[in-house]
């Protein structure tokens, strides 16, 4: 990137930090300010005191000096003080906050994309870099103090040093102009060099911390979650996996003792960075006493000049550091951005629903639909015509792979169709707004998920809870008995995650509260993805008797691979390598002579035949 891009890629860093972190950068360079003009304070305020000491010994004067010194610090310490608590409090939430910057991008990406490997590897390289090493946005948060004591430490420096050159001594060399230009360029280049060895330090670093990505993963897999995580203890005591893991921290142990190496190199640059701004102050030290020695200022101007002097050197040493280190992050802050401008394929639309399905009226027809994933060429679903009827109750079979789930995931828009159309009551539903589009469905996929909030947040899927709805959708559900034995009802908290009062649930039972959750939003249209996989039979046929009363008059698509419970539904549409192959009521389908459903159906109930294993 040339500068003005790193301008531009800067100037949306403190942007996005704007957004997501308010008040922190703003707090983190007055902090840094007031830190970068404490020891001009001093420096000015001591060779006063000192040139009065040496000089008229005017005790008012002196007592004005100490006092302001004094005050000055004292002011400046508190407000560092003050701002630095500000910066503590917003600093330790700003992980949190990055985790929302990926947070809301993954709820702006398309579907295909959250599925999309390429994405998700850009994805997870943008998070590696920014919470195992801190690059783009912690290192534009970090690095904004420096910037400002940079500029402050420059310009302040500068206007402290700049009297020294005009001071007059009388000899002829001392008072040439040429001085100030040597001292600018020895600055210049001790900074220069400075920055080189800092940028050597900082390729070795990088360099090391390519071998930190698998340290850092195999770290936390195998020393934390291996052990730790519940779902895997199982297994790691049967299977006595953890002889696996200690190999793996053995490696890591492997992986310490070479990093011994490149601390000695990054060591040898920091000792050969000390060289260098020590070699500049000596020689800036000589010349301001040898202008002080023929008379060009008094003894106390010593320490100012000096003073100016090492803090310019630093401060220019600092900004070629800045400048690398901006090389640095905004590469990074670019790599991220990359990832959060990946648009959204997805038609949107504009035209709102309530009018199309008013009074539950939704009426979905798919219309010779053909799908492939993308990057496949194989099509998942071929030509699929069929007629979702408001109102009425119809079954999805077929073997696994048959395209059931996908015809479900075209249904609700995370993906639309490779081909053909879908209409919501003769209308394209990439026509219709995507939010109210979505809100005229409740779904239950197998793959559902409950998070370690309460129950009653769970179920109405937001923080107001209607008591009384949520309690009809718990019976619906045949939770009830479950319910009534949670401590606090329906503050209770699933899991132990956030609270250690938290309940457990067994899968029957979440699978209750998932069905519970979609009965809740009181959507026209409810889609259940095998719906009862984890119950036991018992709460199964509780669940099937009273799916009616359940639904009520709503539309309704249900998944199943158990073809008994197929039995209520109105319509049965049978699928088999992604084509519709039949459809009827499950008296008709078991009439079909060599019929895929009748197949299924034999398949099944063989196991249930009396006398059989």
């Amino acid at each position: 990137m040339n500068f003005k891009e790193r301008l531009t890629v800067t100037a949306r860093g403190y942007r996005v930090l704007g957004k997501y972190c308010p008040g922190l950068v703003r707090a983190k360079v007055l902090s840094a300010a007031a830190e970068a003009l404490s020891p001009f304070v001093v420096i000015w305020f001591s060779a006063g005191i000192i040139n009065e000491i040496a000089g008229e010994k005017n005790i008012g004067r002196l007592v004005l000096l100490v006092l302001l010194t004094a005050g000055l610090n004292f002011a400046l310490s508190m407000i560092r003080s003050a701002l630095d608590r500000v910066t503590g409090e917003k600093e330790s939430e700003m992980w949190n906050n990055f985790t929302k910057v990926f947070a809301d991008k993954q709820m702006n990406l398309d579907f295909a994309d959250l599925e999309n490997r390429d994405v998700q590897k850009q994805k997870q390289k943008a998070q590696e870099n920014l919470f195992m090493f801190g690059n783009g946005l912690a290192q534009l948060v970090w690095d904004t103090p420096s910037i400002v004591r940079v500029l402050v430490g420059i310009a302040a420096s500068a206007a402290l040093a700049a009297s020294l050159f005009t001071a007059r001594t009388g000899h002829a060399v001392l008072d040439s102009g040429v001085w100030a230009a040597a001292a600018a360029a020895l600055i210049v280049l001790a900074g220069f060099a400075g920055a080189r060895l800092r940028k050597r330090e900082e390729r070795v670093f990088e360099k090391w911390m390519e071998g930190t990505v698998w340290y850092n993963r195999t770290f936390m897999f195998y020393g934390h979650g291996l052990y730790a995580e519940t779902a895997r203890a199982k297994d790691v005591r049967l299977y006595r996996q953890e002889r696996i893991a200690d190999r793996e921290m053995r490696r890591l142990d492997e992986h310490n003792r070479k990093d011994n190496e490149a601390i000695g190199k990054m060591s040898a640059c920091q000792g050969l960075l000390e060289f260098t701004q020590g070699a500049c102050h000596a020689l800036c030290y000589l010349f301001v006493a040898a202008k002080a020695a023929f008379g060009a200022f008094p003894v106390g101007s010593v320490v100012r000049y000096i003073g100016a002097f090492v803090q310019l050197v630093k401060s220019i040493g600092d900004l070629f550091f800045i400048l690398t280190e901006i090389r640095v992050f905004t590469v990074h802050l670019a790599n991220l951005f990359a990832y959060l401008d990946l648009p959204g394929m997805r038609q949107r639309g504009g035209r709102p629903v309530g009018t199309a399905a008013a009074g539950g009226n939704c009426t979905v027809e798919f219309r010779n639909v053909s799908f492939r994933y993308p990057n496949s060429d194989t099509y998942v679903l071929k030509n699929v015509s069929t007629t979702l009827y408001a109102g009425k109750k119809q079954a999805l079979v077929g073997a696994n792979g048959a395209g059931k789930t996908t015809f479900v995931k075209l249904l609700c828009r995370l993906y639309d169709p490779t081909e053909g159309q879908i209409l919501l009551n003769g209308t394209d539903i990439r026509e219709y707004d995507y939010d109210e589009y979505l809100n005229l469905f409740s779904f239950v996929f197998q793959d559902f998920r409950l998070f370690a909030f309460s129950l009653g947040e769970n179920i109405a899927a937001g923080e107001n809870c209607d008591p009384a709805k949520a309690e009809a959708c718990i019976r619906k559900a045949a939770l009830e008995d479950r319910y009534r034995a949670m401590p606090d009802g329906l503050a209770t908290y699933l899991y132990r995650d956030v609270s250690e009062n938290g309940v457990e649930l067994s899968g029957g039972e979440a699978q209750k509260i998932a069905l519970a959750r979609a009965l809740y939003r009181d959507s026209p249209v409810i889609v259940l993805d095998e719906p009862t996989a984890a119950l036991d039979p018992i709460a199964e046929e509780q669940v099937y008797a009273g799916f009616s009363s359940m639904v009520g008059d709503r539309t309704a698509v249900y998944i199943s691979h158990r073809l008994s419970s197929c039995r209520f539904c109105d319509e049965i549409t049978v699928f088999d390598e992604g084509r519709i192959v039949q459809r009827g009521t499950h008296t008709e389908l078991l009439k079909e002579e060599g019929g895929k459903y009748l197949q299924l159906w034999n398949a099944q109930a063989q196991y249930y035949v009396s006398g059989q294993s």
